[in-house]
């Protein structure tokens, strides 16, 4: 008799080996395809497409940019509980273990056939995988049971779990070749960095203007006291582009070559028109301090960003495709399919919405948009901040509805005013009758913000110095020298004022469907 536990080790072996081959040769074929294609990518893109609208919010909330790692984490456990159960089943049926894994393969090219911007050769990765891993289930499975659940004679006995042995170095080779190779090759078949570090991008026709005194020193890493003085928020002015945060469903970051990058711009226009990167590069660029912020940023959260975005103003363009007067939506198609809906009102009203290539001085990473993505001031970015563009197309709100919108989320979202707490952090210690910066951002773009006040507990609004801007575009830097004077815990609240003198508002709101409201409170301890 073989003990339990030696047992079922041996049959999540046989599960997690045959699961490993399976993976590996999947990934393998999708190198040699494309790396959408991938069988864990692709049950991981159909997983986003059916999750709950509210499932999706708490994601986001709980784990921010970490998101996709926390999907990706979960899809592989799961495979692996999975994988087990086959094992275990395979072990004592065959037929049914090798079903299992069948099953398996069919959901991989059933979500591959349809995740967004679908191939019909997409299904052939997990197709491929299975039969892989069809096959190495079935024979690990025949030494397995020859060595350890069949009475056999020493000679053969010690055959099989040589084969064994050597099936299931085999196996776990083949798994790792072909899952860490098989990425690798991915990235190495087309890799944007290489395309990327060879673009030098035109000087702008029309700049964004010099960073505020105090900012300018801030982008420098300082957080000396002056700066506090001068408006330093604790964050620079500029967001580095590695620090600027991304919100997206795009479990692998597309690889665009600039060299056959096309977009179209198409629908309700007179003169359908398709550009290069090339022919973009070739026209006026203007450059704007532009902050960013995610419509599911939580009061006080950190999905917000400003950067200096330089690329070819859309509204000219819209103009020279002869746009129709009755297209109230521009529709913008991502290359992995995502679409995102943006007022066209709002593009063409004369704000410095544009078709970026660069950010913070050079041009985009793969992982904010390369080559080209929509910027839009003064909207939220899931309707107007489309990386990997391929088309715009013009329509109407009635007609089409982009896919955050599907899930409830307003058709619209225009930004709304909110200001933040940055020092102190809690849970931060102060001194009584020390004199202690309270600072932040305020961002209401494309309108501005005028004013922001602090409050300390129940106390009066006291108003906050600001850092100047280079535009209504950007977040606005403040700060307000606090002595407390009494020990315990002190609650801080900060509110802004848009350009007219409307205040921030109080009622608390979550982020869906059109943004988050409320006064952002945090608590100190003064000893």
């Amino acid at each position: 008799m073989t003990p339990p536990l030696r047992r079922l080790g041996l049959d999540a072996a046989v599960g997690l080996l045959a699961a490993g081959v399976a993976i590996g040769v999947g990934e393998l074929v999708a190198a040699l395809l494309r790396p959408a294609a991938s069988p864990v990518i692709a049950v991981g893109n159909r997983f986003i497409l059916l999750t709950p609208e509210p499932v999706k919010r708490w994601a986001i909330r709980q784990f921010g940019t970490a998101d996709k790692a926390v999907l990706l984490g979960g899809i592989y456990l799961t495979l692996g509980v999975l994988a087990v159960l086959a094992g275990w089943l395979a072990t004592r049926s065959l037929r049914l273990g090798l079903a299992g894994v069948a099953l398996l393969g069919a959901v991989g090219g059933y979500c591959a056939l349809t995740a967004n911007a679908a191939r019909a050769s997409d299904a052939v990765p997990s197709v491929l995988g299975a039969l892989a891993g069809m096959a190495a289930l079935a024979g690990l499975v025949r030494a397995v049971v020859g060595t350890a659940f069949e009475p056999r004679a020493p000679g053969a006995l010690l055959a099989d779990r040589r084969r064994f042995l050597w099936g299931g170095l085999a196996g776990a080779g083949l798994a790792l070749l072909g899952g860490f190779g098989g990425r690798a090759l991915q990235h190495r078949r087309y890799d944007a960095a290489a395309a990327r570090a060879a673009i030098r991008l035109p000087e702008p026709v029309s700049g964004p203007g010099a960073l505020p005194s105090a900012s300018a020193q801030a982008a420098g890493g300082a957080a000396g006291a002056n700066n506090f003085d001068l408006g330093k928020s604790g964050l620079p002015f500029q967001t580095p582009t590695a620090r600027f945060y991304r919100i997206d469903t795009a479990l692998t970051v597309p690889q665009l070559n600039p060299d056959t990058w096309r977009l179209r711009i198409s629908g309700m226009v007179e003169r359908p028109l398709t550009l290069s990167f090339a022919d973009l590069l070739a026209r006026p660029l203007v450059e704007r301090w532009i902050t960013l912020a995610c419509v599911s940023n939580e009061v006080g959260g950190d999905l917000v960003g400003n950067a200096a975005f330089r690329g070819v103003p859309l509204a000219g363009l819209l103009r020279e495709a002869g746009i129709s007067p009755r297209a109230d939506q521009l529709l913008a198609y991502s290359s992995d399919g995502m679409t995102i809906g943006s007022p066209t009102a709002v593009v063409m009203d004369g704000r410095d919405a544009m078709l970026a290539l660069g950010m913070n001085g050079e041009p985009l990473t793969p992982e904010h948009g390369f080559p080209v993505r929509m910027v839009v001031p003064g909207l939220y970015g899931y309707v107007s901040a489309c990386k990997w563009i391929t088309e715009l197309r013009a329509t109407t709100f009635a007609d089409d509805q982009a896919y955050w919108v599907r899930g409830g989320w307003a058709a619209r979202g225009p930004i709304k005013l909110a200001s933040r707490i940055d020092r102190p952090a809690p849970p931060g210690v102060l001194t009584v009758g020390s004199t202690t910066p309270v600072a932040g951002v305020a961002w209401d773009q494309h309108v501005g913000v005028s004013r922001v006040e602090l409050q300390v507990d129940d106390g009066p609004w006291r108003q906050a110095r600001l850092a100047p801007v280079p535009s209504a575009d950007t977040w606005r830097q403040w700060v307000y020298l606090w002595t407390p004077e009494s020990a315990g815990q002190h609650r801080l609240r900060v509110r802004a004022f848009d350009r007219d003198g409307n205040p921030q508002t109080e009622a608390n709101a979550d982020p869906f469907p059109s943004g988050a409201t409320g006064l952002h409170t945090v608590t100190v301890r003064v000893r």
